[in-house]
């Protein structure tokens, strides 16, 4: 008969589990919050992490790595160098070296909307002279108009970055579409696509190698060689290029990759990544603290139902088994809500931005195996002082 008393049905341990929590509602649903709330940092931050990284990595896969730029540095004594006039010959002859364009930055020429724009207002635009090729090399686009050819490169004809015709206001082009360049009205044949690899051009009108030596004195040296290699030998042309552009002095020349800056994104993003899971694990710790709190409070308020049970024949585990099931159920329902409040908020950022929505499971998982642990320690305690009490002591304090 003793061992039939002492013996719980699991159903009737869940419905014990939750009287706690269905006599103080409230109290259970903020200690669930505190749980949730970190489960949803981590579900959340490794999930718009992977799918902001996911997107990056598609980027740099589509932009390439093969491309090089080359351009001028400085001399020891700290004298800006120059690039020679035959630099782009030079480096189109080095083999892994598919296309080569060269352009020029012309410091003194600015470029305004209209010739009633006063001269201090320049808006950041640079005046770039380059070459037809410089399309291709770049692999851009063109948002509307055409792209400089060999005939407009001798012409008063000019092609706007991106970010240039924002600034300038133009959105379309048609054929009475002018520019008040240097000194000189020129023609808008086009305007192009962003540029992830090269934000100098976005921000740059570009006119025709010829033009500008014929109206703004040019000399032939260009300040910026863009340079696509083959992929598979982008690191060692890469080693090649100082010297190919300036025999003479390859220490005034620098060359770098512009995908490495959109990889080195990465390094700080999983930085970033680190700290906020940290934040996170210290609200799922604090969850769990309040978890305990809220256990102990439970089990002073709730002598008489132990020692009424404890009369009636429960066993001290059974008593334990209670609480530290309570806390564990507390627990797992935060951990549920964290998880899908997580997922929802990557979904609504990564849809927002455009990114392919990924959520690790690892850590969806790893997160509601992390709160049956805290669950679990938390209730450890209060589950061994409910166990622990004398039931005639219990139910004479009551």
């Amino acid at each position: 008969m003793d061992r039939m008393i002492s013996r719980v049905r699991a159903a009737d341990l869940l419905s014990l589990a939750t009287i706690g929590m269905r006599s103080r509602p409230l109290r259970a649903a903020l200690s669930i919050l505190g749980i949730a709330i970190g489960i949803a940092a981590i579900v959340g931050v490794l999930g718009i992490t992977r799918s902001s990284q996911a997107d990056l990595l598609a980027r740099i896969d589509r932009l390439g790595t093969n491309l090089l730029t080359v351009a001028n540095g400085q001399r020891v004594g700290g004298d800006a160098a120059r690039l020679p006039e035959h630099a782009a010959t030079g480096v189109a002859r080095t083999d892994g070296v598919q296309r080569v364009t060269a352009t020029a930055d012309l410091a003194q020429v600015q470029v305004f909307r209209t010739d009633r724009v006063p001269a201090y207002r320049t808006g950041g635009i640079e005046v770039r002279a380059t070459d037809p090729s410089l399309l291709g090399t770049l692999d851009g686009q063109l948002a509307t108009g055409v792209f400089l050819n060999e005939a407009t490169t001798r012409y008063p004809v000019v092609v706007l970055g991106h970010d240039a015709a924002s600034q300038l206001g133009i959105d379309r082009v048609d054929a009475g579409t002018r520019v008040w360049l240097g000194g000189h009205w020129f023609t808008v044949a086009g305007v192009l696509r962003p540029l992830e690899l090269a934000p100098e051009v976005d921000r740059a009108a570009l006119i025709g190698l010829p033009v500008a030596a014929e109206h703004f004195g040019f000399d032939g040296h260009p300040t910026r060689l863009y340079v696509r290699a083959d992929t598979d030998r982008t690191a060692l042309v890469a080693t090649m290029l100082a010297r190919a552009a300036n025999p003479a002095e390859p220490n005034t020349v620098d060359v770098s990759r512009p995908s490495d800056a959109l990889a080195s994104r990465l390094l700080v993003a999983d930085s970033i990544t680190s700290l906020l899971l940290g934040l996170g694990a210290i609200a799922l710790l604090v969850g769990g603290v309040g978890i305990a709190n809220v256990m102990v409070i439970s089990v002073l308020e709730r002598r008489t139902e132990i020692g009424l049970r404890r009369a009636l024949g429960a066993a001290r585990r059974h008593i334990a088994a209670q609480f530290l099931s309570e806390s564990l159920l507390l627990s797992a329902l935060g951990g549920v809500a964290g998880a899908v409040l997580g997922i929802a908020v990557t979904y609504a950022v990564a849809t927002s931005r455009g990114w392919q929505t990924l959520v690790p499971v690892t850590g969806v998982w790893g997160g509601l195996a992390a709160t049956l642990v805290i669950g679990a320690v938390a209730g450890l305690y209060p589950a061994g002082r409910a166990a622990r009490l004398n039931p005639t002591d219990a139910l004479r304090t009551s």
